[in-house]
């Protein structure tokens, strides 16, 4: 039985305009503003915000189970504004006197990301240059700051893979977001050229994996903000499969009770091809959610324990999560592929959901050839590759 979610209530009367705006979200290519001013006008927004700037903190099971909620109505929104949820709880982990300028003035104020290393940094007194093109940066048209990637000596001389949180004033955004899978995510690319980034502004990935960065222990009282960011950042992109997944097991359900077939005049759901792919589609979105729960429901517990994950479970949470979204697009493409010509129409849904399920596995961390690697090698002991991210 699940346990109450305020938020997930209070988000089930907005779904249906969410919903009436997909089309209108792939031909913009980004989230309609009037979705976004919906879900912060309930908090969505907030949901891994500390309490002192007047955010939720909910627990992670909690805002995926609202995220695949969401996903069903329009799997772009969820993508991008999942994403400005999450990259909260990346910055409560960065300095205070970061916080206080992202929200301090603007408790609403969101952040949006690219953060493969992909930035060039010139050491700077007081901090770094920051130059680049940052691609993939969803949801950046409604976001106020940036979380971007990049590398630079670390104490050893080493390359240190880093994070510099940007103010919207120091970088553009390059319209060049044409894709065929979540189109209406607007992940387009943030151009920034010599912008002087300050310590305080900086964290190294590794730091805030391990529990040494700056905002680490920050709100002791809090029972997520002692963990490391990854699992709270990727959270969402199995919780968006998910959601894709559970609504085409609507979708074809309800085009299967109704539909002809036209050369021939037999009702399709009567059909045994029909109900058996149903009824194996079912069986593996079902296991999707039960493995990403149990996931989430762990990474909850470590936080209000205050139990710092070893590598063997922070390798299990990485994984788990892509072999569901592997499940999940399986049981879309299962239903799809029968679905006829008629699905194959922009109108019509199901094309939709079937290129959103196929995005949600191409993102570096639901990637399962890689994930598969990391698992492995950590089962047997080996030491991890530092090629697989």
């Amino acid at each position: 039985m699940r346990h109450p979610n305020p938020l997930l209530e209070t988000l089930s009367p907005i779904l249906p305009a969410i919903a009436a705006n997909a089309r209108r979200a792939e031909e913009e290519r980004t989230v309609p503003p009037e979705n976004v001013a919906l879900l912060k006008g309930i908090g969505f927004h907030r949901a891994f915000q500390p309490k002192q700037y007047g955010g939720l903190e909910i627990s992670l099971p909690e805002f995926a189970d609202c995220v695949a909620t969401l996903a069903g109505a329009c799997a772009s929104t969820a993508w991008a504004v999942s994403l400005l949820a999450t990259h909260s709880h990346q910055i409560a982990l960065f300095s205070a006197q970061l916080q206080e300028e992202v929200w301090g003035s603007n408790p609403d104020a969101t952040a949006s990301s690219s953060i493969a290393p992909l930035g060039r940094a010139e050491a700077a007194d007081g901090g770094v240059l920051l130059s680049g093109e940052m691609g993939w940066s969803s949801g950046c048209d409604h976001a106020e700051w940036a979380i971007l990637g990049f590398r630079r000596p670390g104490a050893d001389g080493s390359p240190q893979y880093c994070f510099a949180v940007v103010p919207r004033a120091d970088y553009q955004i390059r319209d060049d977001w044409h894709a065929a899978g979540m189109q209406g995510s607007g992940t387009k690319t943030l151009i920034v050229r010599d912008v002087f980034v300050p310590e305080h502004r900086i964290e190294a990935a590794k730091d805030m994996m391990e529990g040494r960065s700056a905002g680490f222990g920050l709100y002791p009282d809090s029972k997520i903000f002692y963990a490391p960011y990854r699992p709270y950042f990727a959270s969402g992109f199995s919780a968006v499969s998910l959601g894709v997944a559970e609504r085409m097991l609507q979708v074809f359900k309800e085009r299967s009770r109704n539909r002809i077939r036209a050369y021939t005049g037999v009702q399709v759901g009567a059909a045994l091809p029909a109900y058996m792919r149903l009824a194996e589609s079912t069986h593996q979105v079902l296991a999707a959610r039960a493995l990403l729960e149990a996931t989430w429901r762990e990474h909850a517990e470590h936080g209000v324990a205050k139990r710092y994950p070893n590598a063997e479970t922070l390798a299990f949470w990485r994984t788990n999560q892509a072999y569901a979204v592997k499940m999940c697009i399986q049981a879309v493409d299962r239903l799809f592929e029968s679905m006829g010509g008629n699905c194959w129409r922009l109108e019509n849904e199901a094309q939709r959901l079937f290129r959103d399920a196929h995005m949600t596995g191409a993102h570096a961390y639901t990637d399962y050839d890689v994930c598969a690697q990391i698992l492995g090698r950590s089962l047997l002991g080996l030491e991890p590759d530092p090629a697989m991210v």
